[in-house]
């Protein structure tokens, strides 16, 4: 039997805030809002920007931290380690950049060398960072990194939650590597491996690495949603990818797996407003206690049709055919 046909643990969790979060994660991301506004930390952060004390969801982000099991602790151990490794002194003068589609070229191969799967550049924004952290930087090198399917079929066990932070380590520890590698062309470049600090899935999705999937985290071709994201920040001059269209918002619109599936219910089948922009959102006060519950849940992710292996390519050619098709006959 499937390691996802398995009941998982109902949403009755073993805790309760004695005194409720000041603030409803919804209102801190966003959700309703028309108006753009940076987003705030709420759940794993660094207090990088605001003092993690502070943070209205503080008591169940250390509740998480502290009831891990020992081999995720263990992950994230040597992930915060790694973390050292982030940053460093740039190598000699700057290599001079007079084509930055060669660059782009010649970083991707680096990266692919490394053993990293999926790589795409995108200009660094504003909007990227999180309330009060600033970047100075100008590009990112988005990178994505496979868990293996058979441990990553196991959420929402312990087991399933360990390979996500094993490939988060192991995704640091490529990120870092190709962070030194831009700096050894004399280039400043920083790492980061979680994405605490700032929002990685908009910058991963204007690299072309995939698009949003109606369970609030990015669909590639290649990995459907089986992979974890890491990025490099730098300012070596390099050509911009463009976003890609596989046919995600086609088959999003009309399935309801992950909706159905996801066991506090936290999956809407219907855009919403965040922070100015209708997309897709998970509902934050439903899905993070039933994650923090559960060690990172993560059943959302595999249920998805696009993160069978093999099967994504040709899920898309369909869709897109389907779409012609479509537009041909209204046309008629």
């Amino acid at each position: 039997m499937s390691k996802l046909k398995r009941t998982p643990p109902p949403a009755d969790y073993p805790f309760a805030y004695k005194v409720p979060p000041r603030r409803s994660g919804n209102e801190i991301n966003g959700r309703g809002r028309r108006d753009f506004f940076q987003p705030e930390q709420v759940f794993h952060n660094t207090g990088r920007g605001t003092g993690r004390h502070e943070l209205d969801w503080a008591a169940m982000d250390m509740f998480f931290n502290l009831t891990n099991p020992w081999a995720m602790f263990w992950e994230n151990l040597k992930a915060v380690w790694e973390r050292r490794k982030a940053a460093g002194p740039v190598t000699g003068e700057p290599i001079a950049v007079d084509d930055p589609k060669a660059m782009a070229d010649r970083v991707k191969a680096k990266a692919r060398e490394i053993g990293i799967d999926l790589v795409g550049v995108a200009e660094y924004r504003d909007e990227d960072q999180l309330a009060g952290i600033t970047f100075p930087y100008k590009y990112a090198i988005c990178l994505g990194h496979a868990m293996d399917r058979e441990e990553a079929l196991y959420v929402p066990y312990k087991r399933g939650a360990t390979e996500v932070m094993r490939t988060y380590r192991v995704g640091n520890e490529m990120a870092n590597k190709l962070a030194k590698y831009v700096r050894s062309l004399g280039w400043q470049a920083e790492a980061y491996g979680i994405g605490e600090d700032l929002m990685q899935i908009p910058q991963a999705i204007r690299a072309g690495l995939g698009q949003l999937g109606k369970h609030g985290s990015v669909i590639s071709m290649e990995h459907g949603s089986n992979f974890r994201l890491t990025c490099v920040l730098t300012d070596l001059p390099l050509a911009l990818d463009e976003p890609v269209d596989i046919g995600v918002e086609d088959l999003c619109a009309t399935c309801r797996r992950c909706t159905t599936d996801c066991p506090p219910a936290a999956i809407s089948d219907s855009k919403q407003w965040v922070r100015g922009v209708e997309k897709w959102y998970v509902d934050f006060d439903k899905c993070i206690p039933y994650f923090t519950h559960t060690h990172g849940c993560g059943v959302c992710l595999e249920v998805c049709p696009w993160s069978e292996p093999g099967r994504g390519r040709l899920l898309s050619q369909k869709l897109l055919a389907k779409r012609t098709d479509a537009r041909v006959a209204a046309a008629e």
